[in-house]
């Protein structure tokens, strides 16, 4: 098999690149022969996952976190045609690693190198917002807006940063007015947040959209308005749930499942997938699932 590992060095702060030495010798160890290329800047993996395609690799390997994950899958589908993808694979170098917590499987380096060297894949549904696609999660409203305030964050690293930056986004609180339109329903009013999920876990911590299953074929999404900052603060130990007692059983949230989404937004707000802006004021999107679109390296 042909196979590429696209890494992004600057995943978890540079941690990506001190890991190197342990990420190329985990493969070898499992025995695989492989290319290796490190990305040089922001969407440089998208145009290495196009190019890998159109190079015949059969497999492409995203090193980096859940950022990095995107923009290889980003890549891959815009290389490719259905029925056509390469088989996407993850070397876990991030911080959260979510896609890879939300599909069970090992942040081991050699661990993943073996699930790479078995061979086994399952088709996993592709998500797209606007003309970006995602794998995992993507957000409007105080998701973002807590990337935007994570990004000023210098001193503080790993999930400890995203924590102390959701304090600030609650404390600011800010507030938009949407229109949701999805097959089955309809909202329009104030909303505190809108995220739209694949998988369940998002911040490593978070189960923002509790029933979202990678595999199903529905786009998952949760919705809600909670005014209170206090109430907020209530509200915010029942996201670290997974079932009985998560957030999506106050009054004020929403979870549903489609397969296709708008939102219209106003004031504009940042968006997000998986943890990465796309758009820092964005006042109009469309969400679609695309499933069992992608081979993907499983246990």
């Amino acid at each position: 098999m042909k196979i590429l590992i696209i890494q992004n060095p600057y995943s978890s702060r540079w941690t990506s690149r001190k890991r190197t030495g342990e990420m190329l010798d985990a493969l070898i160890s499992a025995g695989l022969e492989f290319d290796h290329v490190q990305t040089k800047g922001p969407d440089h993996a998208i145009e290495l996952a196009a190019q890998a395609v159109k190079d015949g690799y059969e497999a492409i390997i995203a090193a980096g976190g859940d950022g990095t994950i995107g923009e290889v899958v980003n890549g891959i589908m815009l290389g490719s045609t259905s029925g056509k993808r390469p088989i996407f694979g993850i070397m876990p170098l991030g911080t959260a690693n979510d896609l890879v917590n939300n599909l069970k499987q090992s942040v081991d380096c050699y661990d993943m190198a073996k699930i790479i060297a078995a061979g086994k894949t399952k088709m996993i549904d592709v998500c797209q917002v606007n003309d970006r696609y995602f794998l995992n999660n993507a957000g409007l409203g105080l998701e973002p807006f807590t990337t935007t305030i994570q990004e000023k964050i210098k001193n503080i690293q790993g999930i400890a940063r995203y924590l102390v930056a959701v304090i600030i986004s609650i404390i600011k609180n800010p507030q938009w007015k949407m229109k949701l339109t999805w097959d089955g329903g309809e909202f329009e009013g104030p909303v505190t947040l809108v995220s739209v999920s694949n998988g369940p876990v998002t911040g490593d911590l978070f189960y923002t959209v509790p029933s979202a299953d990678l595999f199903d074929g529905k786009l998952s999404f949760v919705y809600g308005h909670i005014k209170s900052r206090f109430e907020i603060f209530k509200v915010l130990p029942k996201m670290m749930k997974s079932g009985e007692g998560n957030y999506t059983e106050h009054p004020s949230i929403h979870e549903d499942h489609c397969t296709n989404l708008k939102v219209q937004i106003e004031p504009t707000t940042p968006a997000h997938t998986d943890g990465e802006l796309f758009d820092r004021a964005i006042s109009e999107v469309e969400y679609k699932i695309y499933p069992s679109e992608m081979p993907i390296f499983v246990e």
